[in-house]
């Protein structure tokens, strides 16, 4: 080879020495054998289930050349009643053998299948006990009648192409040809004794040639036809089992996805929903799963009329549209609808896919990408600000020591009062600075609200507390969760000042429940029976420095959350029904854990 060619070799992606490594490299077994066999390098070896269904093919090709043995040896066996019948009676020879090929064709037939049936590989060697059953007995039998019935009107030699066709079929390439060749044997050598008996010796040879032509065409055809038929059922069967594996994992995918997916037809019928979208339907727990008719809720009528005017418009703005579902007893789910329709094919349904998603998850997030700058910058901010506020708090201190007057002494507890706010402020700023590594721990969730609770209601003394007004149902045993025993007592704390802050104050007023959901997560609700927090405020509530109170900061909600998010737990805010007079509840949902510990509490009720 020249540099040239070389060259453009190596451009073509083929080396020389790989070129002749593949010549080198013996042809596949293009049959039911190189399928099922040992496959080349760069294919994929057949799993377990295309191999079966190759297995399965086999047999039934098998099965069925069992059949037609058997019907052609009830139809010789006919053939000689009739002849016998008309006077024409063969040797009896040829009824030997007609009998006998008839009796062991219908009798494998007859066998149980587990029995009769073969393998692949059973059938590759001409030794083995499938093979002499079926074509050996067949290529034996057909070349005895041919040889026998000479004379007879009957022509035996059109049998002969049923070995053949069963060996070009069932067995490998050269054991095929092999059986085509051992027949065109036998077929020269009976014309080479009809022309030393003094027949036509051009005719009787050529005939018997063309014969032997044919019989290795059938041989060749069927074989290329029995592997193309291999592969294409193997083909066939993996392409099925990439389909069932994508399926899966679509499947996977769609009930993780945090965002409603449901499956929708033009009569309203869902054909297919996600846990999430489950969830968003209802106002608390999951709903029932698919199908299902969204035609006929009260809560999603608004949701049906998006759908309905969408398969009208066969059209949907790409960002999607709110819609929102307002429950019994006033509840209410905004939600962000998009829809996408699936390709109409002729003699199909049309669908519609909608993605639902809570509307102020979507604002969350915004907020959460805006805000994840700005509290590095307030984390800066409030630390630049320590020092000056140390500074004056010093000199307010000095000055009160040399006030004299009522007024002098007013002034500095002013600066002192508002020194100590600044203060507060910056150290919440400075606890939910990112950045901050946390330590999570298996905490007694049982233990720690109860003791929480109890010094939140001495704090407040018996003046601001009426007689019952905190409830508490705890679990009688202790409950692990993931979190900081500090943080979580902020958490409460911060809630239960909320809800004091807006309730009543009759016996039950506020609600605390711990419960455990299942083995997976833990529930704390704190609930209270003041007035429902007004809708337009409901989406800003863990808003950083947003508050109803003109002297409060606005970072108790939001240092909440992001105390939760640390511990991966979440917090959020629901509004009950009408019938529950603790309408306002705020929950958390933590990680549960194991903890190993013998205390146990029981329910209390705190006055």
């Amino acid at each position: 080879m020249n540099e040239d060619e070389h060259a453009s070799a190596i451009r073509g992606g083929t080396h020389p020495e790989r070129r002749s490594a593949d010549r080198r490299r013996a042809p596949r077994d293009e049959s039911w054998f190189g399928t099922l066999g040992e496959h080349r390098s760069a294919e994929p070896e057949p799993s377990a289930d295309a191999r079966q269904s190759l297995q399965s093919g086999f047999e039934r090709i098998h099965r069925a050349f069992l059949t037609a043995r058997a019907a052609l040896g009830l139809a010789l066996v006919v053939a000689l009643v009739v002849t016998g019948l008309f006077g024409l009676r063969p040797n009896e020879p040829v009824m030997v053998v007609t009998i006998v090929y008839a009796v062991l064709s219908i009798g494998l037939w007859l066998l149980p299948k587990r029995l009769s049936s073969a393998a692949p590989q059973a059938l590759s060697r001409p030794s083995s006990g499938p093979w002499l059953a079926t074509i050996g007995v067949d290529v034996v039998c057909f070349t005895a009648l041919h040889l026998l019935a000479a004379s007879s009107s009957l022509n035996y030699v059109a049998l002969l192409v049923l070995p053949v066709l069963m060996g070009g079929v069932l067995t490998p390439p050269l054991l095929a040809r092999a059986t085509a060749a051992a027949v065109t044997l036998a077929l020269l050598g009976n014309a080479w004794r009809v022309v030393a008996a003094g027949g036509d010796a051009t005719g009787v040879m050529t005939q018997a040639a063309l014969t032997g032509i044919g019989l290795f065409a059938i041989t060749i055809v069927a074989g290329e036809l029995a592997a193309r038929l291999a592969r294409e059922e193997s083909s066939a069967r993996g392409s099925a089992q990439r389909a069932l594996q994508q399926e899966q994992l679509n499947r996977l995918v769609i009930e993780e996805m945090q965002d409603g997916v449901l499956v929708v037809d033009r009569q309203g019928m869902v054909r297919a929903a996600n846990p999430a979208a489950l969830r968003l339907l209802v106002q608390g727990g999951m709903g029932e799963p698919a199908p299902f008719q969204l035609r006929g809720v009260p809560a999603w009528q608004a949701l049906v009329g998006l759908v309905e005017q969408a398969f009208v418009d066969a059209a949907w703005p790409e960002a999607g549209r709110d819609v929102a579902l307002r429950f019994a007893g006033g509840g209410r789910r905004a939600l962000r609808a998009r829809i996408r329709f699936t390709r109409q094919l002729e003699a199909s349904e049309e669908l519609c896919v909608l993605f639902l998603e809570d509307v102020r998850n979507m604002q969350a997030r915004s907020r959460q990408e805006k805000l994840a700058a700005m509290g590095r910058v307030s984390a800066g901010i409030a630390h630049e600000i320590r020092n000056p506020l140390a500074a004056i708090a010093q000199a307010n201190a000095l000055l009160a020591e040399d006030a004299t007057d009522a007024p002098q002494r007013r002034l500095t507890q002013m600066v002192t009062e508002n020194v100590g706010r600044l203060k507060r402020i910056v150290d919440d700023v400075m606890e939910i600075a990112p950045g901050v590594a946390v330590e999570a721990t298996v905490i007694d969730a049982t233990a720690q609200v109860e003791t929480i609770c109890q010094e939140w209601l001495r704090g407040l003394g018996p003046m601001q507390v009426g007689d019952g007004m905190l409830r508490m149902d705890l679990p009688t045993e202790p409950l692990g969760v993931v979190f900081d025993a500090e943080h979580l007592r902020r958490v409460v704390v911060n809630l239960l000042d909320n809800a004091h802050r807006h309730a009543s104050r009759q016996p039950g007023a506020i609600h605390v429940r711990l419960d455990s959901r299942h083995e997976a997560q833990a529930f704390l609700s704190i609930a209270s029976d003041g007035p429902p927090i007004p809708p337009d405020v409901e989406p800003y509530l863990f808003e950083p420095f947003f508050s109803t109170r003109s002297r409060g900061t606005g970072l108790g909600l939001y240092i909440c959350r992001e105390l939760c998010e640390r511990y991966g737990a979440t917090i959020d805010y629901r509004l009950r029904g009408d019938g529950n007079a603790k309408r306002n509840e705020f929950y958390v949902d933590m990680r549960r854990r194991p903890f190993h510990g013998s205390e146990v509490r029981s329910q209390a009720t705190v006055p």
